[in-house]
């Protein structure tokens, strides 16, 4: 073991540009692949009787300095744990290397002592580093005062200094600060400097490796993105200050990342506030808090394409909303589900080139239409939902009008009220008869109170899913009138319509037509013969008869 020499200050050719370039998440190339034995074998070394032989051990394996540091840093990360009661008690505590070995815990003055000394052993420049960290009990926006409250490395790699943190690196605490969690977080190894700033402050400036330096002004407002945003490949976010101020009672978020995360967030504990679109580069938000005050909000996310283990939301961003006035008009039916509108999600499951790109589609006269191209095998189920119950699940189905031409579907809707309404679509494959599944929703508003249509008629399981209504469109038909029917169905023999008598449909260019008095009845069918030799009919459509 050789003796290392006092570490050199960092210089101009350590520093790294401020604010990141979005290039890696380390001061330099590291392959995790080519550790993977190198990690397994430090892991499982288990010497304790002193720090020197620990050292030679780990060191059985290790040929460059890269690797000597690595077997250091990934023994420690796995072997030492936070001391959460000495941490309450320090008087008590040492961080001498020896001590922290023996005992096999410690603060983070503990770790950084022991993984300098570890180095020195080693033959590699190492420094402790002291200063302000984001950490356990930060508050959004806090300032820092007094002295410092974290300490962590500085490692001599390949002519440049690098930075680490083995006390993060090692798991976390919970939140009373009373129990320890062995996490490994291979984030905080090298990590590069515009990052490591996020949520480390040093003393002395000229640790920071940046060009240009933050003041301590700088690093409180700045926000503060964990471990988990640049894991899951996140890039920015705005606004990029913790304290949001509402304008007429909205603020708004967005994310920037790599294609494919999906995203969830919470506003004092629900999602009910806010209206999120999912883009192909990250997402939007926009919240509108239905009570003044201060409010946390809470950004999740996960890679869409998961391996089971990941599949989980987890914590990127933590921003403070502050509210001045409620807007109540964009109070938001308990129904709608986030995200809201097309994505490249909703792409994915089949319903391609949609009509309306928006989330939420403003109407007038309380009817609208969506168009869609349905990838292959796709079969859909449409639903329309409104708050306080005015619409039963069989009603709500009923004010959506589904048809389909070869791949493409069209949805007519049309509201029963003025109001706030959900249109949820699911989806299946033709070709796997299981459930539908819930994809996604759009929010439908109109305002005009005179709006009241009824719903389209009911239609049951021969009524295939590329028919047509061309009329009537009302399931509710005026009395004693003469009504016309026209329907597109194909594969037919024969088409009637059932009111007080029997009226049948001639065949026309692919359309079935006639017409039908509504005269002493309360309900019409439309009947269909599959086949010409058969005397069995089968309902496909029932309208109501307005009563007198």
């Amino acid at each position: 073991f050789q003796r290392t020499e006092a570490p050199r200050p960092p210089g101009a050719k350590d520093l790294h540009a401020y604010p990141w370039d979005k290039s890696s998440l380390k001061s330099m190339p590291v392959d995790l692949q080519q550790f993977q034995k190198l990690d397994a074998y430090a892991l499982e070394v288990n010497v304790r009787n002193s720090v020197e032989e620990l050292v030679k051990a780990l060191l059985k394996r290790a040929r460059t300095d890269l690797e000597k540091v690595r077997a250091i840093w990934m023994w420690i990360c796995h072997h030492i744990e936070y001391d959460v009661v000495g941490y309450h008690n320090k008087s008590q505590l040492s961080s001498k290397p020896r001590d922290v070995l023996q005992m096999g815990k410690s603060i983070c003055e503990g770790y950084a002592e022991l993984f300098e000394r570890m180095c020195s052993i080693a033959g590699i420049q190492c420094k402790k580093l002291s200063g302000h960290a984001k950490g356990h009990g930060y508050k959004t926006g806090q300032s820092f005062t007094g002295d410092s409250d974290h300490a962590w490395n500085a490692v001599y790699l390949e002519g440049r200094w690098h930075l680490l943190d083995s006390t993060w690196g090692s798991g976390s605490v919970d939140d009373s600060f009373t129990k320890f969690t062995y996490r490994y977080n291979e984030f905080y190894f090298l990590t590069h400097p515009a990052l490591f700033i996020n949520n480390h402050f040093p003393d002395n400036s000229n640790w920071q490796l940046l060009k240009p330096t933050l003041t301590l002004r700088e690093f409180e407002n700045n926000m503060l993105h964990n471990s988990n945003f640049y894991t899951l490949g996140l890039l920015a976010a705005h606004p990029e200050t913790p304290i949001i101020q509402t304008v007429n009672g909205k603020a708004s978020v967005s994310v920037d990342c790599r294609p494919g995360t999906l995203f969830m967030f919470k506003l004092k504990g629900t999602d009910d506030e806010g209206l999120m679109t999912l883009k192909k580069h990250g997402m939007n938000l926009d919240i509108y808090p239905q009570k003044t005050g201060s409010h946390k909000l809470e950004i999740f996310a996960k890679p869409s394409k998961a391996e089971a283990s990941d599949d989980v939301y987890k914590m990127v961003l933590e921003y403070v909303v502050e509210c001045e006035a409620v807007d109540a008009a964009m109070r938001f039916p308990r129904e709608l589900h986030q995200p809201v509108g097309p994505s490249w999600f909703s792409e994915r499951q089949g319903f391609l080139r949609p009509s309306q790109r928006e989330p939420v589609l403003h109407t007038n006269d309380g009817r609208c239409c969506l168009t869609f191209t349905l990838g292959r095998d796709v079969s859909v189920l449409s639903s329309l939902h409104a708050d306080g119950g005015g619409l039963p699940e069989d009603a709500g189905r009923r004010h959506v009008l589904q048809s389909r031409r070869g791949n493409q579907l069209e949805l007519k809707v049309h509201l029963p009220h003025a109001g706030s309404f959900v249109l949820k679509l699911y989806s299946r494959k033709k070709s796997d008869p299981g459930n539908y599944d819930y994809i996604f929703n759009y929010l439908i508003r109109c305002l005009n109170t005179e709006v009241k249509w009824p719903a389209f008629p009911q239609s049951y399981s021969k009524w295939l899913q590329d028919y047509e209504i061309l009329e009537p469109l009302s399931g509710l038909l005026p009395a004693n009138r003469n009504v016309q029917f026209k329907l597109k169905m194909h594969g037919i023999a024969k088409v009637l319509v059932q009111a007080e008598n029997i009226h049948p449909l001639t065949h026309n260019r692919g359309c079935w037509e006639g017409t039908c008095n509504t005269a002493g009845c309360t309900e019409v069918f439309v009947m269909v013969h599959e086949n010409a030799n058969h005397s069995f009919y089968s309902h496909v459509l029932r309208y109501e008869v307005e009563t007198q």
